[in-house]
C-alpha cells in the first residue's frame, strides 16, 4: 500500500480526496494538514511516497512548501492539485521538484489516476496543462530580448510589415521601429534579414 499525505486548505475537499484515495486498493492516506507548516514538522516522520499538495495556502505557499519538502524528502512524487492555470505557477512547481499538476476541474476521479501514473513513472497533468508545457518548448525566445520584443521578432519571421506587426499588437510604427532597433542591437545584427536568420535557427 503507498503512503499518500494531502496539503489542502479546505476542510471539505481534502476529506473528499482522503476518502476517494482510501477507497482504492493501492494508496492510503496517512496525513492531511490544511498547511505546509503542519506537514513539514511531520513530514519526515510519515515518509509518504506522495504528496499532493495545493499552491493558494494560509502561510507558506505551495510552490515554497514543495521546495522544503524536497529538501527534506528528496525522493517523494509531489502533485500539485490547485485551481490555478497560471502559467508562472505551473512551470515554478515543475521547477521546484513537482513532478505533476492537475487542476481541480479535472475531477476528482482524476486523483487516483495521476497516483497511479506518477507510481509508474509518468507525469500527470490536465490536458490544458500539458498543453501549455508543450507550447512553451515550442517558442522561438531570446532570453536577451523582452517578452514584447520577442513577439515583433516571432512576427517579423512569419513575414509582417512593421506596419502589420503594429496593427497585431495595437501600437504605433514608431513604437515596432523602437522594438527592432532594440533586437538588432541585442542580437547584434544589422538587418531584418539577419535577425530572422537567427530566430529561424533557434
Amino acid at each position: 500500500m503507498k503512503k499518500v499525505v494531502l496539503i489542502e486548505d479546505y476542510e471539505i475537499v481534502l476529506q473528499s480526496y482522503t476518502k476517494i484515495i482510501n477507497n482504492s486498493d493501492d494508496f492510503t492516506v496517512i496525513g492531511a494538514f490544511t498547511n505546509c507548516e503542519d506537514a513539514l514538522s511531520k513530514i519526515e516522520a510519515l515518509c509518504p511516497d506522495f504528496i499532493m499538495i495545493d499552491i493558494t495556502l494560509p502561510g507558506m505557499t505551495g510552490i515554497e512548501g514543495i521546495k522544503e519538502i524536497k529538501m527534506i524528502l528528496p525522493e517523494v512524487a509531489i502533485i500539485v492539485v490547485t485551481v490555478h492555470e497560471n502559467s508562472k505557477y505551473v512551470f515554478d512547481a515543475l521547477c521546484s521538484g513537482a513532478v505533476g499538476y492537475l487542476t481541480k476541474s479535472s475531477g476528482e476521479e482524476r486523483l487516483l489516476q495521476a497516483l497511479y501514473q506518477a507510481n509508474d513513472g509518468g507525469a500527470p497533468m490536465s490536458i490544458n496543462i500539458a498543453r501549455m508545457v508543450v507550447e512553451s518548448f515550442r517558442e522561438k525566445k531570446f532570453d536577451q530580448l523582452t517578452d514584447r520584443e520577442n513577439e515583433v521578432l516571432t512576427l517579423l519571421a512569419e513575414g509582417k510589415s512593421y506596419a502589420g506587426i503594429g496593427e497585431d499588437l495595437k501600437v504605433s510604427l514608431n513604437t515596432i521601429k523602437y522594438h527592432v532597433r532594440n533586437i538588432y542591437e541585442k542580437l547584434h545584427v544589422t538587418s531584418k534579414e539577419e535577425a530572422i536568420k537567427l530566430h529561424n535557427k533557434k
